[in-house]
């Protein structure tokens, strides 16, 4: 009896894929299509694919139908609760060592899970995560949404992975199967959570670090408006994380906020000194150039480049009225 137990559990883990890749799903079949048609392109090929249908009314089960037969594919559907309980049902259903998520959004380039399997044997972590970029197949605008995303001028690199104390963001994001156990996953419904997750893994003790090669393509949203509601919600979710975590709020995340009052300082300065407003407009004038000349060395396109100043100046404000809000209704 005891020989049938052990023989069936070394059956099981010998059928068990290495990583579970885990990705919630609300209303876009179409971004899942690009994802999981990324995934059928992955030269390691040991992992599964679990996609969670968080209450949709736009099902995505076709594509799951019609990827089925290309991928270890599973398909669950369940009433809508948010992102983070999303994810954490996917890791009790996941079968492999190492859990990813990734946000339907995504694409994900060839070598994603070479370049994590040779990370983690160098460098042995129990959470990773990876950089975001634009891709040539993404519009304009979501190529400059992608950028700015990740430039030191707005965010000060601390999603594109130059930053010391990198976080893991849920769009790009694995752990153990042993830290999800010790964490108990995602916390938070929605607005952070993937924050407020990476903080407690280090203040486990565990190790968290950044896989450069690790990155994925990230499409943003489809219009400028869509794309200022999403970054509104990341400012609220910063002071969120700040009330669970104390300590967690920096001098970076209260820029966008700074920004904003900046720009509502520029009339009246204008009214009361003229010098002293085209001093302030000059200032903004050259922050966003200096956005726009970023952005053309390293995107090599004079289109990116000058739709990189609309999408800046909509994730600065967006965050910024997020964070404001947010922080205006804990203080009540």
């Amino acid at each position: 009896m005891f020989a049938h137990v052990v023989l069936s559990l070394l059956l099981q883990s010998m059928s068990s894929p290495k990583y579970s890749i885990i990705v919630p799903v609300y209303n876009r079949p179409q971004e899942l299509d690009d994802l999981l048609l990324s995934l059928t392109k992955q030269a390691f090929r040991d992992f599964e694919v679990l996609i969670i249908e968080d209450g949709s009314s736009v099902s995505s089960q076709p594509i799951y139908e019609k990827y089925s037969s290309q991928l270890n594919l599973n398909y669950f559907f369940k009433p809508n609760s948010g992102p983070g309980p999303s994810r954490n049902f996917g890791f009790e259903k996941a079968l492999g060592q190492y859990f990813i998520v990734f946000d339907s959004d995504c694409q994900i380039p060839e070598h994603y899970l070479e370049a994590v399997e040779k990370s983690l044997k160098e460098n042995p972590l129990d959470a990773w995560g990876g950089p975001d970029r634009g891709h040539s197949n993404f519009t304009v605008l979501q190529q400059a949404m992608a950028f700015t995303m990740a430039s030191m001028l707005t965010t000060g690199g601390i999603r594109g992975g130059r930053s010391k104390n990198f976080q893991p963001r849920s769009f790009n994001m694995g752990i153990s199967r042993e830290a999800f156990q010790k964490t108990g996953g995602f916390h938070f419904d929605r607005f952070a959570e993937d924050i407020e997750l990476s903080i407690r893994m280090k203040n486990l003790g565990l190790r968290v670090g950044l896989i450069p090669d690790a990155y994925v393509y990230h499409q943003r949203r489809a219009t400028l408006k869509d794309f200022y509601k999403q970054v509104s919600n990341f400012g609220k979710g910063r002071v969120l994380v700040g009330k669970a975590h104390r300590g967690e709020i920096k001098i970076t995340h209260c820029f966008p906020s700074v920004f904003l009052l900046g720009l509502f300082l520029i009339m009246p300065l204008m009214i009361i000194s003229t010098y002293w407003g085209l001093a302030l407009l000059s200032a903004y004038l050259i922050y966003f150039i200096a956005i726009a000349v970023e952005a053309l060395v390293q995107t090599k396109s004079i289109s990116v480049a000058m739709l990189c100043i609309p999408a800046a100046f909509v994730q600065l404000t967006g965050y910024g009225w997020g964070f404001v809000k947010q922080f205006a209704l804990i203080t009540k």
